[in-house]
């Protein structure tokens, strides 16, 4: 028999919504009279960056980039390698991460040094779920739509194996 998890609501969409609306009045105020370069960490943020994007009125750009460190597994392997860098440029550029969770704080943390690196303007991190309880290594969240539990979780972006990215709502995992 195959292990099959069954999701349990944790955040219903209409509770996304308002935080992703709030996320971007709070974008909004901090980057007026600016251009930033929202970076979406693929997969999992694409369907946090386009709502957010959508409730965002203020010229800007995006980008992808595409990290691994999880593969299969409900745990990080602690090992992240970049699958998909950026393309644009981020020197002198107002930077801003848009990222679905933050769990131990190991891919994030790789991700910032890395875009450090190529001297943004200003860096800012937003992220739709905090998963503190977890965290190995410190992050500097500035944007933030929820503090999550230590559950694994799924839906609106998130997934496991691949998996349930396509619920609309986030959701825990019950063994």
């Amino acid at each position: 028999m195959v292990f099959q998890p069954q999701p349990k609501i944790l955040i219903s969409r209409d509770e996304i919504a308002k935080a992703v609306d709030r996320l971007a009045r709070d974008i909004e105020r901090d980057y007026q009279g600016k251009q930033p370069l929202l970076i979406s960490v693929l997969k999992g943020s694409f369907v946090f960056m386009a709502d957010l994007i959508r409730q965002l009125d203020l010229p800007l750009e995006l980008e992808f980039i595409r990290l691994s460190s999880y593969g299969a597994a409900r745990e990080s392997s602690g090992k992240v390698r970049v699958v998909q860098g950026a393309k644009t440029p981020i020197k002198d550029r107002d930077i801003l991460v848009v990222e679905d969770i933050v769990d131990t704080g190991i891919t994030i943390s790789f991700l910032l040094d890395y875009l450090k690196k190529k001297k943004p303007a200003s860096l800012k991190l937003c992220v739709l779920t905090d998963k503190p309880s977890r965290r190995r290594v410190p992050v500097p969240i500035d944007y933030l739509g929820f503090t999550v539990p230590n559950k694994f979780i799924v839906g609106y972006g998130l997934d496991f194996d691949e998996r349930f990215r396509n619920l609309p709502h986030i959701y825990t995992l019950e063994d």
